[in-house]
């Protein structure tokens, strides 16, 4: 493509055809949930939101011993609930990556963390690298990220991109999630600028929130993102990740984000390849779902 590359990721955005108008979205997301929530709101449906479930810990309280007891819940879950698949990941912070992975036991479960300055993004991308590498050589692989959002709304896109690129770069073979933080964003039209630009830089999924200082993940938000990721998987043959995370605390939630991303992406997106949902509180929310009565298994 001729041009300078900020000229490059202009020309993105100008091409796009994802709606920008939020009365639009809101109309698209009730449409959606008024149909079809009822049919996916069952067991089934919740065990897969549940094998999609990053099993997350980011308190400043956080110690080796706590991570560690997670984890072990984690190890046992398999005993427990044999018949049931286990969560997709466990995500902490990068300090803690040398303890989920000597802890962990069972396979099918990744290995999270955060990093690049989370939760805002601001500081030297020389340190956000050094975070990335050095988590990933303690065990992860899979980052979180957050896009940093001085850059995007200073129009620094070429900049922003070779942040995400960077990072992508130290992060090796590790799974590059990049988090919008959708509640700050807060327009369809800077949610939908903020997606392309991280998947024109190499994300492997595209996640709402932080869930630390801006409001959460919303159904409109991920609507928006979906719709980009169908965009994107049309212009490219890649198909990128969704993750939702900030906010969600029950069955119902998940099951809403499951139905949204179903009917924008299509049953190809529904695996925990391409679907994650962050949280601590929801999961022993929706294994109460799947087992029918309440338990606190986690």
């Amino acid at each position: 493509m001729e041009g300078t590359t900020e000229d490059r990721y202009k020309k993105v955005l100008i091409d796009s055809q994802v709606t920008e108008d939020d009365a639009v979205v809101a109309n698209e997301v009730k449409s959606i949930i008024e149909k079809h929530f009822d049919e996916n709101n069952n067991v089934e449906v919740y065990k897969k939101c549940f094998n999609s479930i990053d099993l997350t810990s980011l308190n400043s309280t956080d110690t080796e011993q706590s991570i560690a007891a997670m984890v072990e819940k984690v190890n046992k879950f398999e005993e427990e609930y044999p018949q049931l698949p286990n969560v997709a990941a466990i995500c902490t912070y990068p300090n803690f990556a040398m303890t989920v992975n000597g802890t962990l036991e069972v396979s099918g479960v990744d290995v999270a963390v955060v990093a690049g300055s989370f939760p805002s993004s601001q500081t030297f991308v020389e340190v956000k690298t050094a975070e990335t590498a050095l988590a990933v050589a303690d065990g992860a692989n899979e980052v979180d990220i957050v896009l940093n959002l001085g850059l995007f709304y200073s129009g620094n896109y070429e900049e922003l991109a070779d942040e995400i690129s960077e990072v992508k770069h130290a992060a090796r073979g590790a799974r590059l999630k990049v988090i919008l933080e959708t509640g700050a964003l807060k327009t369809a039209a800077d949610i939908k600028k903020a997606s392309i630009l991280a998947m024109y830089s190499g994300a492997d999924f595209i996640k709402t929130s932080t869930g630390k200082v801006y409001p959460g993940a919303s159904l409109e938000a991920a609507y928006v993102m979906c719709k980009c990721i169908k965009e994107y998987y049309g212009q490219t043959g890649t198909m990128i990740g969704f993750k939702v995370s900030g906010g969600v605390s029950s069955t119902d939630d998940a099951v809403k984000y499951y139905t949204i991303v179903k009917e924008v992406l299509g049953d190809e997106w529904l695996c925990n390849d391409y679907f994650r949902i962050g949280t601590s509180r929801a999961a022993n929310y929706i294994l109460s779902s799947i087992i029918g009565k309440e338990v606190k298994f986690f």
